[in-house]
């Protein structure tokens, strides 16, 4: 299950967050989103866990809890929309 996990410090690295996702059962990829000008994090990101019933312990157990300073928001992520391309700007 792929996992959304927002309103996160912007020091939280993926390594912390694969460490309390962890403690609920199998990770198989954390990603931190991160401005591509400044590499700097935007404050989200996804983890993705194969087991389902693991994943909404952890979805349970982890939304709301406090890390550095800030709530964190657990859901399950939603499928990503396809959106139109864009013409090129010439």
């Amino acid at each position: 299950m792929n996992i959304y996990v927002g309103n996160l410090a912007y020091g939280v690295t993926e390594d912390e967050l694969r460490e309390a996702f962890g403690a609920y059962g199998e990770v198989s990829s954390v990603s931190l989103i991160t401005d591509k000008f400044t590499g700097n994090s935007k404050g989200f990101g996804f983890v993705e866990m194969p087991s389902n019933s693991e994943a909404d312990a952890a979805i349970k157990g982890l939304n709301e809890t406090e890390v550095k300073g800030r709530n964190m928001r657990v859901n399950q992520a939603k499928p990503r929309e396809e959106r139109p391309s864009r013409e090129p700007r010439w």
